[in-house]
């Protein structure tokens, strides 16, 4: 992916010695000033290319670790001839350093790890600390959505937004088995289907961070 010019893969040291484009996505990486929604543990890809589709007029970034994975949407994106996505290969505990306050408008998390060993539990991308990192780059207001098909990291989440006094916005246990109709549940990603055929109901919420 080091040819993609809508590829970055920056290092540790790099981000410490000071990112370049922190701060100036729109500027220098998008050349526009339109909203950036993140898709975090993007996987493949396939929120932030399917987003990039639906809405021309916002900037999506999918961001994992994960570089074959990864190649896989940014190279759909490509072959596509999007503008308006890109991605960024680090680790998620990085994020601060990447983005500046107020640069971000949205995320996505979508089908994350639940981390589900007790020792693991700082490693949810929706606990306490990640949290914090996120309200360091997230507009005031911004969305957070988390889908996954996990009941337990559906619940963990609940309970980290009671208890932080976060705002929950939505929030359903069995997204496709009630008639309410939310917007972008259309766009599935890979492991969205297996775990669909496998007949697990798939979790969602959406909610605010507290100031």
């Amino acid at each position: 992916m080091n040819s993609y010019a809508h590829v970055k893969q920056p290092t540790l040291d790099e981000l410490k010695d000071g990112f370049s484009l922190k701060g100036n996505w729109r500027k220098s990486f998008f050349k526009n000033e339109n909203p950036i929604v993140l898709e975090l543990g993007c996987g493949m890809g396939e929120y932030s290319v399917g987003l990039a589709s639906k809405f021309p007029n916002k900037n999506f970034l999918g961001v994992d670790i994960k570089g074959a994975r990864m190649w896989q949407g940014a190279t759909q994106a490509l072959e596509n001839g999007m503008k308006n996505v890109g991605f960024l290969r680090i680790r998620i505990d990085w994020i601060e350093m990447c983005f500046a306050k107020n640069e971000i408008d949205e995320i996505w998390i979508t089908f994350p790890d639940p981390q589900l060993k007790k020792r693991r539990v700082s490693k949810r991308l929706t606990h306490p600390n990640f949290l914090e990192k996120y309200q360091s780059i997230l507009k005031k207001s911004g969305n957070i959505h988390l889908k996954t098909d996990s009941q337990f990291l559906h619940g963990f989440t609940l309970g980290v937004i009671a208890a932080e006094g976060h705002i929950l916005e939505d929030s359903t246990h069995h997204l496709y088995k009630e008639s309410t109709q939310r917007e972008h549940m259309e766009i599935k990603t890979h492991y969205e289907h297996i775990f669909l055929k496998e007949g697990k109901p798939i979790t969602y919420l959406r909610f605010q961070l507290n100031d």
